[in-house]
This record gives structure tokens, C-alpha cells and sequence, in this order.
């Protein structure tokens, strides 16, 4: 009995390739408004954006920074349109990943994994922790006495009401989740039936003369 029932969810599993097109769909759908949003912002706050580059003692200190920051805002931007539309899904992943790779090391690295400070979660830094705050208390203790002062000096019950207070800790957290998923895209593609290239590689295919 325990086989069969085995057998059939197995053969379950079996059907449900049928419609695996939807996973590359969903994570597409998910990334594009991610880097549309985060492009558009290089866009608004370009002269900001190649300064913050440029600068080596409070910004990254990358060579040419005016043509690193138009590189990183057109992948961004145009990054965004085509996972959107499924074009060129593999291609497109690749300096996706690159500028995710940019942001772990060059920005976020020093922080740690958790991008918000949270002890419960795994990879809690020292920081979160408490280990070693010689010169500060832990980042629990802060947000604690924020709240603390909220209540007294503020309505806490509506800055709260759409969602608690945290630390953000801007650790690597989502840039490495970001990356984990376009690796998943340039191995997948963008999906059977719901993306450009697979229609675009359909004619090709057919238009392409059978070797004689």
C-alpha cells in the first residue's frame, strides 16, 4: 500500500513538469520591478550614483566611475525589461550576476549575511549578537530603547501599524539571494510557452534547413 501511494505521488511530481515553465516565469516577474526600481534610482540620482562610485574614502573607489555607474544603471534598467519580456534571458543574467557579485564584496561584504539585524535568523553577526560591542551596545539593545522612545515622545501604535520597527543591517543577504535566482534563470532560461526567446528560438529552429 505504501508503495503505491508512493508511486502515485511520485507520478503527481511527474505531471507537474508539464507546467515547470511557470517556475522561471515567477522568478523573472519577481526580479524585473527588483532591478527596474533599483535602476530607475541610479537614473534619478545618476550624478549622486558616479560620485558614490568614484569616491575612495566613503564610496566604492572604483576606476572611471562616471562609465561604471551608466554600465551598472543600463544593466539595471534594460536588465529589468528584458527578464520582464523573457528576452535574452540567459545573456542578460550573466551581468546581472556580475553587479550582484559588485554589491556583496564592495558594498554589503563588511556586514555580514542578515541584510535586517535579527538574532533568530541564521548567520546573526557579532554585531546583532552582542559579542563584541565594546564601544556600542548590540543592535537588539538599540532598537529596544527606539521603541522605548517612541512610546513615550511618539504614537507608537501608528508608526507601527504598518509593520514593526528593525535594524537594517544591509548585510549580503538579498544581493546573494538576487544572484541565486539569475544563476537559476542561466541555467533554465526564460521559461517554455511564456518568454521571448523560447517563440524567438522556435522560428529560428524551424526556419533553419535540415542538414542533408
Amino acid at each position: 500500500m505504501l508503495i503505491s501511494w508512493t508511486n502515485r505521488l511520485y507520478d503527481l511530481f511527474d505531471a507537474a513538469s508539464r507546467v515547470d515553465y511557470l517556475a522561471p516565469l515567477a522568478v523573472r516577474l519577481y526580479l524585473a520591478p527588483v532591478f527596474w526600481v533599483a535602476g530607475m534610482n541610479k537614473v534619478a540620482g545618476f550624478d549622486n550614483v558616479v560620485e558614490w562610485f568614484g569616491n575612495p574614502e566613503w564610496g566604492l573607489g572604483l576606476p572611471v566611475p562616471w562609465l561604471m555607474a551608466l554600465l551598472a544603471t543600463a544593466t539595471e534598467v534594460g536588465g529589468a525589461v528584458l527578464l520582464l519580456l523573457g528576452l535574452g534571458t540567459r545573456i542578460v543574467s550573466m551581468p546581472l550576476m556580475i553587479t550582484m557579485v559588485v554589491a556583496i564584496t564592495a558594498v554589503h561584504w563588511d556586514n555580514g549575511w542578515q541584510a535586517v539585524h535579527d538574532p533568530q535568523s541564521p548567520y546573526a553577526s557579532e554585531w546583532v549578537l552582542g559579542v563584541e560591542a565594546s564601544d556600542a551596545r548590540e543592535a537588539g539593545e538599540r532598537l529596544s530603547a527606539a521603541r522605548d522612545i517612541l512610546r513615550e515622545h511618539g504614537d507608537y501604535a501608528w508608526l507601527t501599524g504598518k509593520g514593526s520597527l528593525v535594524v537594517s543591517n544591509s548585510g549580503i543577504e538579498w544581493a546573494a539571494t538576487y544572484f541565486v535566482m539569475l544563476l537559476t534563470l542561466f541555467f533554465t532560461g526564460g521559461g517554455r510557452f511564456v518568454s521571448a526567446d523560447h517563440w524567438l528560438a522556435r522560428h529560428w529552429r524551424s526556419a533553419t534547413p535540415a542538414p542533408t
